[in-house]
């Protein structure tokens, strides 16, 4: 078997579990990405130690301890953005570290206030 088939794959599967981590923004795609590299990982563990016919086979052990985690890991996202969508109505990575960090959205257009300053603003339609 040719090395170079699944590292070929393994790095476009990181490479896509990558970008979905970057540009996603609900926290169930997030953690899909996630789950994505880490099978690109396993699949080089497995690879790697099929080239180099390991006697002890660790490339298989590392990649069962990496599923182990991940399962974990998994199970406890979840239940973490599941209590988060209950509480706040959405799992919107955005919006999560908006509200951990103190700040409010921004609601200029809905009520036609200026946030910072509590002044109000003049609409167009309001004008008329």
């Amino acid at each position: 078997m040719h090395l170079a088939y699944p590292a070929v794959l393994a790095a476009l599967l990181f490479c896509t579990g990558l970008y979905g981590v970057l540009a996603r923004r609900n926290a169930i795609l997030v953690l899909m990405s996630v789950e994505l590299m880490l099978n690109a990982v396993n699949l080089n563990l497995v690879a790697f130690d099929v080239w180099l016919r390991d006697a002890l086979h660790a490339g298989q052990a590392l990649t069962l301890f990496t599923i182990a985690i991940a399962a974990a890991e998994i199970g406890i996202g979840l239940a973490i953005v599941l209590m988060v969508y209950r509480n706040r109505g959405t799992s919107d990575v955005d919006r999560m570290r908006d509200t951990a960090e103190g700040h409010e959205p921004d609601r200029t257009a809905a009520t036609g206030t200026h946030t910072a300053t509590g002044t109000a603003t003049a609409r167009p339609e309001a004008a008329a």
